[in-house]
């Protein structure tokens, strides 16, 4: 929330939870990165590293606008579903902790204090609830573009929903002034609205990387041969 009235999401600014729940979530990012970085390394080849950089870099550029979903309230990409679908949960989730440390550093858009907690919720609990729900929809995704698009979509709503608990109980731990209730019903109804326009960022990004490099998209590998023999006619012209 912020001073003006108007509601963002999603980035928790500092002191809206206090120091030794902040501090905490900082621990969690942490050894949550730790280990993306150490699974990441088998995810990383000639395809993955270059898609993985204009990735974060798109993510980082969306973030920077906000689009209104009600009067008063606005959203933004997230991107957790997105990069987990394009490049996998360990590399996606890596890339969307980079691009929020530069936020925070260089453009305050959330508090330093904040950052473990942002991390929490977006890189990680937003991008591996993400991949888990793309996973369990690949018999749809593996039928086509149409099948992935829906993926997308539905993958990054439940992304949003599901990223914004985590402030909720974050809240609930370490912070003050409102009902919890009050937070509840207000961070996954907003987020129940912004989800739609993640959901549909979301899809139109991953299916244009679909439609031109469909090798590109992880959720897909070792899933459709006929996109190996694609892969392999274009290797050899």
């Amino acid at each position: 929330m912020e001073a003006d009235g108007s509601v963002v999401a999603m980035h928790m600014s500092d002191g809206i939870v206090n120091a030794p729940v902040s501090l905490a979530f900082g621990v969690v990012a942490v050894v949550g990165l730790a280990f993306c970085v150490a699974r990441a390394r088998r995810d990383l080849d000639d395809r993955t590293a270059p898609l993985a950089g204009l990735v974060a870099a798109f993510v980082f550029a969306v973030q920077m606008l906000n689009f209104p979903v009600l009067p008063g309230v606005s959203g933004h990409l997230l991107g957790g579903a997105l990069t987990a679908i394009l490049v996998g949960p360990y590399v996606g989730a890596l890339c969307i902790a980079i691009v929020l440390a530069l936020q925070g550093l260089l453009f305050a858009d959330g508090g330093l204090s904040a950052l473990g907690m942002n991390i929490t919720n977006m890189a990680l609990i937003g991008t591996f609830v993400g991949f888990g729900v793309a996973v369990a929809l690949r018999p749809l995704a593996r039928r086509g573009r149409a099948g992935l698009l829906v993926t997308a979509f539905v993958a990054a709503w439940v992304n949003v929903v599901v990223a914004s608990l985590g402030f909720v109980l974050e809240y609930a731990l370490g912070g003050e002034g409102l009902a919890l209730g009050t937070v509840f019903g207000l961070m996954t109804g907003f987020h129940a609205l912004i989800g739609i326009g993640e959901g549909i960022i979301t899809a139109l990004t991953v299916g244009a990387v679909a439609a031109v490099r469909p090798d590109l998209v992880y959720l897909w590998r070792g899933e459709r041969p006929d996109l190996e023999i694609r892969t392999s006619e274009q290797a050899g012209r």
